[in-house]
């Protein structure tokens, strides 16, 4: 992300750079598929097709490494003075416990324990094994489960998540938003429903990552999940499905305006966004609605892809800073609409995350488009992945990002121009706030 930071990154870890939320897509697919770089076992391919990016899409260091500098090993046969404590207390267990328990059982929990409670930070994570492994196996291109984004909420300080990363009274796994035609839409799944119990098991103790695949499952299956919607708790029963994610939709609608929505920013939505906006442009558009509800975000080179269409070349899109490191990811020439003349709305909501609120803030600041809609998610952190000796994986937070005017996103989100309610029925055929932006874009 940073010059720096990315001398301390394996080549597989450097090349995923991700901000995007948690989704339960089978086993963690969205997020360890975009995570894991080409020289991963099983890791996913960009789509040839997809390979030509637009100019200023992706700087050309963005996924080449530095050398992996050699770092300190620190074992417990020659600890730090503060990791004797762990020695001593791996010592005490493996003579005196009263049952036989493995290594490999002793080091799961201390990794857990270290993320989940000492970095008290709820986008950090660690997957094991069976289930990282899992993960790789899904990137093959097909994988199932019930296409919702999720993310943790402090339901009493909103501003402190890192209190946040396992589920209690006041922290909450939420869901973020369902994702368009998928099975937790159709169930009536909605953004904000907070996640009580699964299948009858209470979520209380969990971290996301693990009620993730408390949720995952085959095709076919059932899965129900009880949710607290506006102080009811609603038990909502979703069958699994194999999900089909369409990155981009786009449609001429009346009065040649044309509408574009970008459902994740995955490594070749800066292509397939670039091809239909190109289209929407030949089929005589002259103002654009620019969709990103429900978007929980991805690759961060996307998120510079897809907001350099519409921003001027040479302007600040965003910064990613890590400690004193700061880098600037700016708009290059080759955009398609880098100009007044083509007005432009974005629609956002509450299920508009990480990439969705660094482009929205890009657009809204850079005085290129009105923003539409309520306030998004809040997040403003960057994560990678990467491999551990024992098959897991583990997702650190390495970077915070900023809004060309250095405004956070989080926790309150990037806020609208113009606010508009959601429907409360969303697959009622009601759309107020495209209403409102189509009434903006023809003079209402």
């Amino acid at each position: 992300m940073t010059p720096n930071a990315s001398t301390r990154r394996s080549p597989a870890a450097s090349a995923a750079a991700l901000i995007a939320v948690l989704l339960l897509f089978g086993a963690l697919t969205f997020v360890a598929g975009l995570a894991v770089g080409s020289d991963a076992p099983g890791a996913a391919q960009a789509d040839p097709s997809a390979s030509e990016a637009p100019l200023g899409s992706v700087p050309p260091d963005a996924s080449t490494p530095a050398a992996t500098p050699t770092l300190e090993t620190v074992t417990c046969a020659e600890p730090t003075e503060a990791f004797a404590v762990l020695c001593e207390t791996y010592a005490q267990i493996k003579g005196e416990y009263v049952d036989e328990i493995s290594d490999e059982e002793l080091v799961d929990g201390a990794v857990r324990g270290m993320i989940e409670f000492g970095l008290e930070d709820p986008y950090s994570g660690y997957l094991p094994p069976e289930q990282y492994g899992s993960a790789l196996d899904d990137l093959s291109g097909e994988f199932s489960g019930i296409g919702a984004e999720v993310g943790m909420e402090n339901l009493v300080e909103a501003g402190d998540l890192a209190s946040c990363t396992v589920v209690t009274q006041s922290c909450a796994m939420v869901i973020v938003a369902p994702l368009v035609g998928s099975p937790a839409e159709s169930a009536g799944l909605r953004a904000g429903d907070q996640v009580l119990e699964i299948d009858g098991v209470s979520t209380v103790g969990e971290s996301v990552s693990s009620l993730v695949f408390q949720v995952r499952g085959e095709a076919g299956t059932d899965v129900t999940l009880t949710v607290n919607r506006d102080d009811e708790e609603l038990d909502i029963t979703i069958t699994r499905a194999v999900i089909d994610l369409r990155e981009v939709e786009a449609e001429l609608l009346a009065d040649d305006i044309g509408y574009i929505r970008l459902t994740t920013f995955t490594d070749r939505a800066t292509g397939l966004f670039r091809e239909e906006l190109g289209a929407l442009l030949e089929q005589g558009a002259t103002s654009i609605v620019f969709d990103l509800r429900g978007n929980p975000g991805g690759f961060i080179v996307t998120a510079q892809g897809i907001a350099g269409q519409f921003v001027p070349a040479g302007e600040l899109l965003f910064t990613v800073e890590s400690g004193e490191d700061v880098q600037r990811w700016e708009s290059e020439p080759g955009g398609l609409v880098q100009t007044d003349a083509i007005p432009v709305v974005v629609l956002v909501d509450e299920g508009s995350a990480s990439a969705s609120e660094i482009v929205a803030a890009a657009l809204k600041e850079s005085g290129r488009a009105t923003i539409v809609g309520e306030p998004t998610f809040g997040k403003n952190t960057v994560q990678i992945w990467n491999d551990l000796p024992n098959g897991g994986g583990l997702r650190i937070t390495t970077d915070r990002w900023f809004t060309p005017d250095h405004n956070s996103a989080a926790p309150d989100g990037i806020a609208p121009d113009v606010e508009v309610a959601s429907p409360e029925d969303p697959l009622g055929g009601e759309d107020p706030q495209l209403d409102r932006a189509v009434e903006l874009l023809t003079g209402g």
